[in-house]
């Protein structure tokens, strides 16, 4: 069988092959031939119905991780040649005249100079990395005040139009792309996120992220921001993200997915296989959201959210509240409003009112909106508010904090949960001197999270994730969990040996594969080990011909060498005497050392610990990079949708979602 045709032309980044003799298009799903690799068709199909042009760029070939280098002078492209005949010309009125012209000089000979291609094609990927890093329309090389920089910037570079810069755009997408997936392809373990979201102009996308650990460091990648089409139920869900991570060659390597709480996506990962987590953050924002539901504290926080809604609405309250401000030597800090769905709006809306509660009063007595206050009929705030609100706050801020803990940049882990988990569940336990507003809070929110994680499959990976983050691994002490890890670390590495084995020996099994193919791999082998031989007999027929060498040269020891000789080969001795340990024995061995070793404060870097604890412990270790990926939360897909939104905006809505696809692949992963 012949081997398939690699996909070179930029045509595939808007088709999808199908067989060998058709492809499809993404934006249309039409299928058009594409018999003996021919491209000519599916470019007129955009050309017509897309309004796509396709020229070739080799702007952004220098980014590709396999580049061989070439004479650029040999490079044409008719989208990216800078012509300098606008530069090169005359601005003197006396171009006819002969002494206006300038003496011919060295200086004045390299002014008329053009740019070489080279130092072209670094402007062009500049002016690129600026539209699509700063989420800028492709309209803005094409302003007149662009264009006017870029030209005093420098007269012999002409920038790129739209239409060029379009090409520019999906060379440098299909270079990062094309390293990517090289780059994944050294990944042994990895995980992944997964949200949705609803674009302005009502196009629904699907975000998949990838999280991996390598030299010690944690990487992130956003592999798609896909547009959907059809209603996003978990089998379909699971489709999608199956096709993502098969293009990108990790469908096999992914051990868990944290996604939100939605029954789709809890349908979906189940169909795939792997490991759901429910996202923590979204979690312990529904707790909080239980407060809601509760007659006591909704209606108090009603009576709040009444006057500041009516100082916000209010210029004149705005007046008032900041002389106030002044007056008591407050923060000039607005007043924030909660919004049911905003994770912990409630609570920083009650923290600003604690905040601004004298200046608050202060301005309800004012007489410029005291009338309209009562004419409203606007409960007035009083101690007990304020005593309230104090208790709200002193209780809620440890589930705010864990909640910004989860959402952090720094890619927060699975091994985090139970040790928060627990922390919380002592906060919440209901004391004797607690008050019947601080019960409620209590009995409210533990009731919801209590729940959470409780299945057996998750509980066990929580537990393994936590013992191995060496930050936390004194919160979870168990027999059986240190048992787990120990069979967990054995089979993995002699899964590990093996497929090092296999790699060495090149052993190839032909039963599994037809007798047609079983022959051929036969026949080539036989050949492949005919050559092996010729080249042996050849080597051995050099080598009687070839000059005896001379014997090597021993090295001379050091002194110290000398003098220590009689202890190092008492060592050296000693240590051929020893047994060699079993897997299983060496497994033992680095649980009990990392069990003696103190946890490392919550501030350090788990990743990095491991790193450097990787001759150490190096069994464990390379078991550790498969719990340390996984996420906490499954923020990371929900800040692409920020991206997304600014992308997608009201003055770009009619942008294709395969472009937005590409621009935010680029503005997060380079």
């Amino acid at each position: 069988m012949a081997p398939k045709r690699n996909k070179r032309s930029k045509v595939w980044l808007h088709f999808t092959r199908k067989d060998d003799n058709r492809a499809s298009c993404n934006a249309c799903k039409v299928e058009i031939s594409s018999a003996g690799g021919n491209t000519s068709n599916m470019q007129k199909h955009l050309r017509t119905q897309h309004g796509i042009t396709l020229t070739e760029c080799f702007v952004f070939d220098q980014l590709r991780n396999d580049f061989q280098p070439s004479n650029s002078s040999d490079v044409s492209m008719s989208s990216a040649v800078s012509t300098a005949d606008d530069h090169d010309k005359g601005t003197g009125s006396e171009a006819g005249s002969v002494c206006s012209l300038p003496l011919a000089s060295p200086f004045t000979e390299a002014g008329k100079a053009k740019m070489t291609q080279a130092r072209v094609d670094e402007c062009h990927r500049a002016v690129t990395k600026f539209v699509v890093k700063g989420l800028h329309p492709f309209a803005t090389v094409d302003a007149l005040e662009f264009r006017e920089m870029t030209k005093i910037l420098n007269p012999k570079y002409k920038a790129p139009n739209r239409d060029s810069l379009t090409n520019h755009f999906s060379a440098w997408y299909a270079v990062e792309n094309g390293n990517m997936i090289s780059e994944l392809k050294r990944v042994s373990k990895a995980a992944i996120t997964a949200d949705g979201w609803t674009s302005f102009s009502q196009d629904h996308y699907l975000t998949v992220t990838l999280h991996f650990v390598r030299n010690g460091q944690a990487h992130d990648k956003v592999l798609k921001t896909k547009a959907v089409y059809q209603a996003q139920t978990g089998t379909a869900v699971a489709e999608e993200i199956d096709e993502i991570l098969e293009e990108y060659g990790v469908r096999d390597k992914v051990v868990a997915a944290t996604v939100d709480n939605a029954a789709n996506m809890d349908v979906a990962v189940k169909k795939l296989q792997i490991v759901k987590f429910p996202c923590f953050a979204h979690t312990l924002n529904l707790g909080a959201q239980k407060l809601y539901n509760c007659t006591t504290i909704s209606n108090w926080a009603a009576r709040i959210r009444s006057v500041i809604v009516w100082m916000k609405r209010s210029h004149m309250a705005k007046v008032v509240l900041t002389e106030k401000q002044e007056l008591l030597k407050l923060p000039k800090h607005m007043l924030l409003l909660d919004v049911k769905t905003r994770w912990n709006s409630l609570y920083l809306m009650i923290e600003r009112f604690c905040e601004q509660f004298p200046a608050i009063q202060a301005a309800a007595i004012d007489p410029r909106i005291r009338k309209p206050m009562e004419k409203e009929r606007l409960a007035r705030m009083g101690n007990e508010d304020l005593r309230k609100a104090e208790e709200f706050v002193l209780l809620m801020r440890k589930h705010y904090t864990s909640t910004l803990a989860v959402s952090s940049d720094k890619s927060p882990t699975c091994g985090e949960i139970l040790p928060i988990l627990q922390k919380l569940q002592r906060h919440y336990t209901v004391l004797e001197d607690d008050s019947a507003f601080t019960r409620t809070i209590k009995e409210d929110i533990w009731k919801d999270l209590s729940k959470r994680y409780q299945e057996a499959v998750i509980q066990r990976f929580l537990e393994e994730a936590t013992i191995l983050d060496p930050r936390f691994k004194s919160k979870v002490d168990k027999d059986e969990v240190w048992d787990r890890i120990r069979e967990a670390a054995v089979a993995a590495n002699t899964e590990a040996a093996a497929d090092k084995v296999s790699e060495f020996d090149n052993v190839v099994d032909c039963s599994t594969f037809p007798l047609s193919q079983s022959k051929k791999m036969h026949r080539r082998r036989g050949v492949k080990m005919k050559r092996r031989r010729r080249r042996k007999k050849k080597k051995r027929t050099m080598q009687c011909f070839a000059h005896t060498k001379p014997p090597p040269v021993k090295q001379k020891k050091t002194a110290l060498e000398e003098l220590f000789e009689e202890e190092d080969n008492e060592l050296q001795s000693f240590q051929q005497r020893q047994p060699l340990l079993s897997l299983a024995q060496r497994v033992d061995q680095e649980i009990q050392l990392y069990r003696s070793m103190p946890p490392i404060p919550c501030k350090d870097n788990a990743i990095l610990w491991w790193w450097n604890k990787r001759d150490t412990l190096p069994l464990l270790s390379g078991l550790a990079e498969g719990f340390l990926c996984v996420q906490a939360s499954s923020t990371p897909s929900e800040r692409v949708f920020s991206t997304a939104g600014d992308t997608i905006s009201p003055e770009r809505s009619r942008i294709l979602p395969e472009k937005a696809d590409m621009l935010i692949f680029l503005q997060k992963n380079c």
